[in-house]
C-alpha cells in the first residue's frame, strides 16, 4: 500500500494528539496557547487533507477509514482533557456530560454508519449540513475552552462552555437525523 500526501497528513494529524497532551499537562506559561494551536493545527489539517483529496483525486481506501477515526480522536481526546481539568461543581459536571452525550453519539452514529453500510445502505446515512454544523461549533468550543483551561481568570471559559453545550445539542438533533434515516432498515422494512 502506498500512502499518499492526504493520507500522511491524517497520520500527522494523529500523531499530534499525544504532542498536544504533552502540552497541556507542561507546566509552563501558555501551555493552553499551545495546547490550542496544536489543536487548531490538527483541525487544519483535516480539512486540508480532505480538500487535496479532492482536489487532486488522490483518495484512498486507508484515508478514507483513517480521517473519521482521526477526528473522532482529535475530539474525545480533547474532551477527556478537559472533563478531567474541568472547574468543580456545575461547570465541571455540564462539561462532563456534554462530553458523555458527544462521545456517545460519535460511537452511536459510527456504528450505525457500519452496520447501514454493511447492509448495503450506507447512503441513507451520509454526513449532512446538521453533523457539519455541529462539528464547526464543537471545535470551536473546543480551542476556547483550550484556551481557558488553566486561566487564572475564566473569561472566556462560560462561552467555551455554552458553545459546547449548543454542539451537544446539534450532536443529539443530527444523531437523531441519522437514526431517523436509518429506522426503516433498524425495523427490518423490507423495502429500506
Amino acid at each position: 500500500m502506498r500512502i499518499n500526501l492526504p493520507t500522511w497528513l491524517t497520520l500527522f494529524r494523529v500523531l499530534l494528539l499525544p504532542v498536544m497532551v504533552v502540552v497541556f499537562y507542561l507546566p509552563f506559561r501558555g501551555a493552553s496557547l499551545v495546547a490550542a494551536m496544536v489543536f487548531v493545527l490538527a483541525g487544519f489539517t483535516d480539512w486540508l487533507d480532505g480538500y487535496l483529496a479532492r482536489r487532486l483525486d488522490m483518495t484512498s481506501a486507508f484515508g478514507a477509514f483513517l480521517d473519521p477515526v482521526a477526528d473522532k480522536l482529535m475530539v474525545a481526546v480533547t474532551l477527556f482533557l478537559l472533563v478531567q481539568s474541568a472547574p468543580t461543581g456545575w461547570p465541571g459536571i455540564l462539561l462532563a456530560v456534554t462530553a458523555a452525550v458527544i462521545v456517545g453519539r460519535e460511537i452511536s452514529v459510527s456504528a450505525l454508519r457500519e452496520w447501514m453500510a454493511e447492509i448495503g445502505a450506507r447512503s441513507k446515512v451520509k454526513v449532512a449540513f446538521l453533523g457539519k454544523l455541529k462539528t464547526m461549533m464543537q471545535m470551536v468550543a473546543l480551542v476556547v475552552l483550550l484556551l481557558q483551561h488553566d486561566a487564572e481568570t475564566l473569561r472566556l471559559y462560560h462561552i467555551g462552555e455554552a458553545l459546547l453545550v449548543i454542539a451537544g445539542i446539534l450532536t443529539i438533533w443530527s444523531g437523531l437525523d441519522y437514526l431517523r434515516a436509518a429506522w426503516p432498515a433498524l425495523r427490518g422494512d423490507k423495502n429500506s
